[in-house]
């Protein structure tokens, strides 16, 4: 608390970015964790709560319109919610503005959320979260470890890379003094390692750092190792090696003493860069993209312009069309694949991870996406907290190469609905949660680090937290017995494929009408698919024990447009008239009740005084009811 300048600060209005009209006013409070505006309107009190640490940047500007309107506010967010203020005295705007940048930069991982976040669960419960993943488990789900692969001890207390997990899975015939060897001559440490095995064939996807080759130094003990990941696919030949970097970067990196594997060291390789940029050039090209986001009303010509010049999607492209090609040399070829970049921690990740999700079905699942992310960025060693900016830090290693996954996942969905089992909800959360610090998933940037931390005895978890809410994430498109679903995926990256993601940059963004969630409408049909499901099962059911078939009809007057349309109820013989719901002879009896509610029998007229829940008002009121909750 001793960073907040002031506490409170009352008639701060929120403005609305689309319409001045829909400003509010109301009561704005900074505590160590959370901004909340608290507005009270007609004995209503409406709150918008928003964590101090998702916070990317905040500005604050005279306002020139009017000398009594106060100082404008500007809140960006790593969230993309652009928030903006109008504090009526300029030195209380100050005081906040101070305060925010210090809230959202922290010096420490004790000032983060998550080890302040305290929900009322029990301490067994807690621990029991942390307990939901088991990487074994997972490697088990592979085959492993088997007669190619083994589990090696070789890290064991982080002695040989500070980054990488304690436990990995290396080549059978890989010995200690091999695989010590080879990370001696990997940056960082970071030899080569199983990330994803295909027990069909055999094949592998392993990830490593870049050696330490310059331009003319060679290691056995890596060649050795690169040898031994041939060998542990007895159907395979050679061995490809993707470099995940343009090749201009690959080589310059050889004047730093680093670089490349010599093909002409390495028995029976296959080298192929694949262009992903460095995280600089991703740093900037979101923010260009996210300039024109925040635009307040661009013209197409405009939008379109600066979408392309971000190149935002171009680099989209290139880490599908990398993860495609490994998933084509796995799946199609039986080769296995060696992936690294320079350091192996952030493009290795994200083709690994993609592939892997092109590769196997179980990935496409809730609770397999969790093991994914789980697996190739927490254990191997992601920078969370320098990439995604959780203390006060350098900002050259702020980059969203985690947002990038995400969306790589999300265009597929895009290609794919009916072959994923989550929704678009599911990324959306995962992305808000990276950058809340609510949960202790995603903090430090390595596990020796996160150990050192006490994350699992001091924090929370958030694959729990997405289990047990997994009713809100579930995509009602989802097949899982279709062939599609099973097999692997081959998207187009075709540039006409590749979509903006308006739900994750401009999701704040409401406009003057409301929107309808297609996916809302979805689960609605899912539920009556259901309905009439149960009634034809009913219907045949009736069938079986002889009775005769009957219908009970119930008009919508919202269709009627003459008078004989008015008709009451009325029971008729197979087929199934529209609307109608099948009834036993114990339920002929119960017509008369149908008959004699405000309607004449002889006519079959109904008699429209009579209130009917389908009527008109309720028609509208029902639909006024459908726009307010969009």
């Amino acid at each position: 608390m001793e960073h907040i300048r002031l506490p409170k600060v009352e008639h701060v209005k929120l403005l609305d970015r689309v319409s001045a009209r829909k400003s509010r006013v109301g009561t704005l409070y900074l505590t160590a964790t959370h901004t909340i505006f608290v507005e009270s309107e007609d004995g209503v009190r409406s709150e918008t709560w928003h964590s101090s640490s998702s916070s990317s940047s905040s500005s604050s500007s005279s306002s020139s319109s009017s000398s009594s309107s106060g100082v404008s506010l500007m809140v960006h967010c790593k969230n993309f919610q652009l928030l903006q203020f109008m504090v009526p005295e300029e030195q209380d705007c100050q005081d906040i503005l101070l305060s925010l940048q210090r809230l959202s930069q922290p010096e420490s991982y004790e000032e983060l959320y998550c080890f302040a976040y305290k929900p009322n669960v029990a301490e067994e419960e807690r621990q029991r979260e942390w307990n939901f993943m088991d990487l074994r488990s997972e490697y088990k789900r592979m085959g492993l470890p088997n007669t190619n692969w083994k589990l090696s001890f070789a890290n064991q207390d982080y002695k040989v890379s500070d980054t990488y997990p304690s436990e990995v899975f290396a080549p059978e015939s890989a010995t200690l003094p091999v695989i010590v060897g080879s990370s001696k001559f990997r940056s960082r440490g970071r030899f080569p390692t199983l990330s994803y095995y295909n027990r069909d064939n055999h094949a592998a996807v392993c990830r490593s750092s870049q050696p330490l080759s310059g331009f003319s130094a060679r290691c056995l003990e890596d060649e050795q190792m690169l040898g031994a990941v041939l060998r542990s696919n007895p159907r395979s030949e050679v061995l490809y090696v993707v470099d995940t970097r343009p090749k201009l970067n690959a080589i310059a990196n050889r004047a730093a003493g680093k670089g490349y594997e010599n093909e002409d060291n390495y028995s029976n390789i296959k080298f192929q860069f694949m262009g992903i940029e460095n995280i600089h050039v991703m740093r900037n090209s979101q923010q260009k993209m996210l300039e024109v986001c925040e635009q307040r009303s661009p013209s197409m010509s405009d939008f379109l312009e600066g979408l392309e010049n971000s190149g935002w999607l171009k680099h989209i492209k290139a880490i599908l069309d990398a993860a495609v090609f490994i998933a084509k040399a796995v799946s199609e070829e039986g080769v296995s694949v060696l992936v690294h970049c320079s350091d192996g921690w952030d493009r290795t990740s994200q083709v690994c991870s993609v592939s892997s999700v092109l590769l196997d079905p179980y990935y496409r699942t809730l609770k397999g996406f969790m093991v994914l992310i789980e697996k190739d960025w927490i254990y191997f060693g992601h920078k969370f907290s320098h990439r995604c900016n959780h203390l006060d830090g350098d900002p050259k290693e702020v980059s969203p190469v985690i947002d990038q996954f995400l969306e790589c996942v999300w265009q597929l969905t895009e290609q794919f609905p009916c072959s994923f089992e989550f929704n678009e909800r599911f990324l959306i959360t995962i992305h808000h949660h990276i950058y809340s610090c609510q949960f202790g998933n995603f903090i430090g940037n390595n596990q020796k680090e996160r150990e050192h931390l006490g994350i699992h005895t001091r924090t929370h978890s958030l694959w729990s937290y997405l289990w047990t809410n997994r009713a809100d994430f579930i995509n009602p498109l989802y097949r899982p017995n279709h062939s599609q679903t099973q097999g692997v995926l081959r998207p187009s990256t075709a540039p006409y494929c590749f979509k903006f993601w308006r739900g994750l940059y401009n999701r704040f963004e409401r406009g003057v009408h409301p929107r309808q969630s297609v996916e809302d409408c979805l689960r609605t049909i899912r539920e009556e698919t259901e309905q009439l499901e149960e009634q034809l099962a009913s219907h045949k059911q009736v069938k079986v024990l002889g009775y005769p078939t009957a219908w009970i009809f119930t008009p919508d007057i919202r269709l009627a447009n003459t008078p004989q349309d008015y008709t009451s109820c009325f029971l008729t013989s197979s087929p199934r008239p529209a609307g109608g719901s099948p009834v036993t002879p114990q339920d002929l009896n119960q017509t008369s009740s149908f008959n004699s509610n405000g309607s004449d029998q002889e006519s079959g007229i109904a008699d429209l005084s009579v209130q009917s829940p389908f009527s008109e008002d309720s028609a509208r009121d029902s639909d006024e009811a459908a726009n307010s909750a969009a």
